[in-house]
């Protein structure tokens, strides 16, 4: 007899403690990290970021560009990691794997009518679908938001199952747009229903609408994984995306991260930027740490 999975009731996620959650987001700023800690984390960090380009106005050559930035973020640092990805819109997949080719780097697609996530489904599904056929290893779809503030959840679910049996073997990460959610509870429930229903990432935000990610959202959508990967055994990744562009908040999200979730997520396996003028603040930092002066921002290709 198979076992099938017990789907929970969403309107029943945990109630979250606003002011206790904030308070222990801010409690991660007041690390101090120094040093040999400080260099391995700041390599940890650029090996974790999804480098992007989501503009109307992107070019072959402006995506060409970015995947050559991917391979050889900084020739005059010898050893530095490759970030993790490059994250583009559909159909400049094609252009992306093309370039990246044989780097390892992976080429990830936006797809279900981003931003908006306004489509049916169907067409979500064909938008998906493309993008895969285009070589995409990684998909970036949206909830509806519209459905979830009307307290359709089971529309939600069943979205994200049927985007997930589009991907096949692409992991699949979830935007839960939390700028829109507005509540740390709306948060919690969006999260869940996006993990139970096949997510492999959940992530803050498309990084079109402020706010994005902040570390309590943050905080909230680890202990979510957390508590889920204790229910289930099955290991969610996470990717905050927008608004983290210096390297002493990625520090933080990354003390963050390893005490809620511990060594196992601190990787680009589990756990992702999505912020590419992180980039350069990392790569000034670390010119800094080898060199014991700051290098200008001219000196680094603008994204």
């Amino acid at each position: 007899m198979v076992a099938t999975r017990m789907i929970p009731d969403f309107s029943l996620s945990p109630r979250i403690d606003q002011v206790g959650v904030e308070e222990r987001a801010a409690r991660f700023t007041k690390r101090s990290i120094k040093n040999e800690t400080k260099l391995n984390g700041l390599k940890l960090a650029l090996n974790m970021i999804d480098l992007t380009t989501l503009e109307g106005k992107d070019t072959d050559g402006k995506v060409k560009q970015l995947c050559y930035k991917a391979m050889h973020l900084h020739d005059a640092y010898p050893g530095l990691p490759t970030v993790a990805a490059v994250c583009v819109y559909p159909s400049m997949v094609k252009i992306a794997k093309k370039a990246l080719e044989g780097s390892g780097i992976k080429v990830a697609s936006v797809a279900t009518a981003f931003p908006s996530g306004q489509a049916s489904r169907d067409v979500k599904i064909r938008d998906t679908r493309f993008a895969l056929n285009e070589g995409a290893d990684e998909i970036d779809m949206v909830i509806s938001r519209g459905k979830f503030h009307m307290g359709e959840y089971n529309f939600v679910f069943d979205e994200i199952a049927a985007i997930k049996e589009a991907c096949g073997e692409a992991r699949l990460k979830v935007i839960l747009e939390t700028g829109e959610l507005v509540t740390y509870d709306k948060v919690r429930r969006a999260s869940d229903i996006a993990m139970y229903a096949g997510a492999d990432f959940i992530k803050t935000s498309t990084g079109k609408i402020s706010p994005a990610a902040t570390m309590p959202v943050t905080l909230v959508m680890l202990e979510a994984i957390r508590d889920f990967y204790y229910k289930t055994g099955k290991r969610i990744a996470m990717k905050p995306a927008g608004g983290i562009s210096k390297s002493k908040l990625a520090l933080h999200y990354l003390v963050m991260l390893n005490e809620v979730l511990g060594e196992a997520w601190m990787n680009n396996e589990w756990f992702r930027f999505g912020a590419s003028s992180l980039a350069n603040d990392i790569l000034m930092q670390l010119m800094k740490q080898k060199t014991g002066v700051y290098q200008s921002a001219d000196y680094f290709s603008i994204d």
